[in-house]
């Protein structure tokens, strides 16, 4: 059984947020509080510890206790950045990936990701959402992975492939599909912002 302290936490707020500005987005308010407190305080629970990716605001990340890892490249290459440095930091058998901007992320995550896991000894799992027409849509940035797959990671970024699915695709993977597609909504304008501030009151 994989439990709570086989995982590491790693929660992305390396991005450029270009749609929100360029401001970091991890430190806009949410309800009164940075972003990133939000994807803390769910992820917490779930996981044995907490690592940080940022590439801006060090001091204020680091200022929440917990370990804030750059990415290797300077120049903001996207997700899998972040997962490569993760898997570096990682001392647990797994690492849990979510993005610091989206504060209503499952409470049960790492539970439904990990039970995928086991059933089919998969080396990755991901989340997809089913939205109410019933559509279902990829959710690749929230995903559990085994941390042994660093060298796999690190080989495909040296191909100069920054495509989160293409990796996948190399992997024995599989999905869980949750059907509040709300617990995935992310921030990327301040209208959504808004929106999200809403539903969540």
């Amino acid at each position: 059984m994989i439990s709570t302290k086989d995982i590491t936490g790693l929660i992305l707020a390396g991005g450029r947020a270009q749609r929100m500005g360029g401001i970091d987005k991890g430190l806009i308010p949410f309800h009164g509080k940075p972003l990133i407190e939000s994807a803390i305080a769910k992820l917490k629970p779930q996981v044995q510890t907490i690592v940080i990716n940022a590439n801006r605001s060090i001091t204020k990340y680091a200022a929440y206790g917990y370990p804030v890892i750059m990415d290797e490249t300077p120049d903001f290459s996207g997700p899998l950045a972040g997962f490569s440095v993760g898997l570096k930091a990682c001392k647990t058998p797994y690492l849990l990936i979510s993005p610091c901007d989206s504060p209503l992320l499952p409470n049960n995550l790492a539970e439904q990701l990990a039970a995928e896991m086991e059933r089919g000894h998969f080396q990755l799992v991901y989340a997809s959402s089913k939205e109410a027409d019933g559509k279902v849509w990829a959710q690749p940035v929230f995903c559990l992975m085994r941390s042994n797959l660093k060298d796999s990671l690190d080989q495909f970024l040296q191909k100069g492939d920054l495509k989160i699915d293409r990796w996948f695709k190399e992997l024995r993977s599989s999905t869980v599909i949750f059907d509040d597609s709300q617990v995935f909504a992310n921030v990327n304008t301040p209208e959504e912002l808004k929106k999200l501030e809403g539903v969540s009151a």
